[in-house]
């Protein structure tokens, strides 16, 4: 009997990280990748801004939109193309992780708003607590009622879409993560970030940051692991082998 393979967990890449971060360890994709570490869905990368294809949105079991450098508020046409193939996911209920711009870029797609936080940025090891909506959802719902996550973004969604449902918050971010629909989720931190990668992106921007407000030495000194962030990767990626697997 023919069987039909199993459709690719697609990773878009729409930003790069800074040279120095990149050796030894990859960019954006490859870290995401480690985290899902899924053994049994291929995995593939598409980088719009490059003019790659954006798969059919029923050939896909499901999408990981990373970080970038750029603003959607800027309203590049890469990041409205990839922002209406995301509305159709979700319309499908097709699982979708976005982290940082991916978390801003969800909410655009489905007619919420991101732009630039009313505050300064928000950067360094946040602590992030949930709400209470978040008890029961599939991704964010075994986490503790406060855990560390790594943070630096100058955007923020600022306000969801009609029917989101707001999961989590920061002292300074009103919205951290939400969810749309059955399995689509935002996340403004970070979960892809390891201690040594946030270190890194602080001395990287240390005088961008003292132009905001912000102590570089201070905000490197409070960086500290974010294992449980680090795992809603992989029960993202046990979420879409899930859904992919065949009827019985």
């Amino acid at each position: 009997m023919h069987s039909t393979p199993p459709y690719p967990l697609v990773i878009v890449k729409v930003g790069d990280t800074h040279d120095a971060l990149r050796e030894g360890r990859g960019d954006f994709e490859h870290w995401i990748a480690d985290g899902l570490g899924t053994q049994t869905l291929p995995l593939v990368v598409v980088d719009p801004r490059r003019g790659d294809t954006l798969p059919a949105p029923g050939q896909v079991a499901g999408v990981v939109v990373t970080g970038s450098h750029a603003m959607v508020s800027h309203r590049e046409p890469w990041s409205e193309t990839t922002a209406a193939w995301l509305a159709e996911l979700v319309a499908r209920d097709t699982p979708v992780l976005g982290i940082c711009y991916g978390h801003q870029l969800l909410a655009h797609a489905l007619g919420g708003e991101a732009g630039h936080h009313t505050q300064r940025p928000e950067v360094g090891t946040v602590t992030v607590t949930l709400d209470a909506a978040a008890a029961g959802d599939a991704l964010l719902g075994d986490l503790p009622a406060q855990f560390p996550a790594q943070a630096i973004h100058w955007q923020s969604a600022l306000r969801l879409p009609e029917g989101a449902v707001k999961l989590a918050h920061s002292a300074h971010e009103p919205v951290h993560a939400f969810r749309v629909g059955a399995q689509a989720w935002g996340l403004q931190f970070h979960p892809e970030f390891d201690a040594r990668t946030m270190g890194g992106y602080i001395e990287l921007l240390a005088r961008d940051l003292a132009a905001d407000g912000l102590d570089a030495a201070a905000l490197r000194e409070g960086v500290r692991p974010t294992d449980a962030a680090a795992g809603l990767l992989g029960r993202f990626a046990r979420i879409v082998e899930a859904k992919a697997q065949p009827a019985a």
